[in-house]
């Protein structure tokens, strides 16, 4: 069972919509998928028509002492999700103290989900990169894809933040009647060997998708945005392998 890993260069790049999207197209390609909110900010679940009212998650049931393997949702017959879980601000230095304590355990936990053969893929949505406790989750995927927009910002940021070994860069948002998204995606192409072969498009479907809390590609299966989706499913089907033991 290969793990995929997305996480964003810095904060609304838009990687939780990627990963919901990718979800969706691994889905409908005939893969079971299970998809995880590794983030505090309990986003995901949006994409997937739960209420603003949901407090359970896996991060609410450490807290709590309960099973977090308990808190799965199914979305539709081979898609699930297992979201984070609402924290009070008091509460989240109290969960954030007592996961660094143990953080190691994931790596069992996604073992035994891949042992369960319940899942042929399994996508870890990560906080923004930089953020403190995310390293364990890098280790445990077999691919990590760093969402990236083509602005300035997150140009200074591949030469001031330094990314795990063997990340690949996914390029979202991209708009072709930017000059500077012109430029950057060009001096990209030619110096960044790690960049992926194809880029998401600036796309308002993936806008209206959220607000209507469906991946894109079941919201609008003609828009550009789920078609380069697939086209991303089905070249990490190519060369993503579930290479952990």
């Amino acid at each position: 069972m290969p793990v995929i890993a997305l996480q964003g260069i810095r904060g609304g790049v838009g990687a939780t919509s990627i990963t919901a999207g990718l979800a969706w197209a691994l889905h409908r390609l005939g893969k079971g998928v299970l998809v995880i909110d590794c983030s505090a900010d309990n986003h995901l679940c949006l994409h997937f028509n739960t209420p603003f009212s949901l407090t359970a998650g896996w991060g609410r049931a450490e807290l709590d002492g309960l099973a977090w393997h308990q808190q799965a949702l199914r979305y539709c017959e081979g898609l699930d999700l297992l979201p984070f879980g609402r924290l009070s601000v008091d509460e989240l230095p109290r969960w954030s103290a007592r996961h660094q304590q143990v953080s190691g355990r994931w790596i069992q936990y996604l073992n035994q989900l891949r042992d369960s053969g319940e899942y042929d893929w399994l996508l870890l949505d990560l906080p923004a990169a930089g953020m403190p406790g995310t390293e364990g989750w890098q280790e445990a995927a077999d691919a990590l894809f760093c969402v990236l927009n083509a602005d300035a910002n997150s140009h200074i940021r591949l030469h001031q933040q330094p990314l795990p070994p063997g990340t690949r860069l996914l390029l979202n948002r991209f708009s072709a009647e930017s000059r500077l998204q012109q430029d950057l995606h060009q001096y990209w192409r030619q110096h960044l060997d790690a960049l992926l072969p194809l880029a998401i498009h600036q796309d308002e479907a993936m806008a209206e998708a959220l607000a209507a809390k469906q991946p894109v590609g079941e919201y609008s299966t003609v828009s550009l945005a789920a078609d380069e989706l697939n086209i991303l499913a089905v070249w990490c089907l190519a060369h993503v392998t579930g290479s952990h033991p």
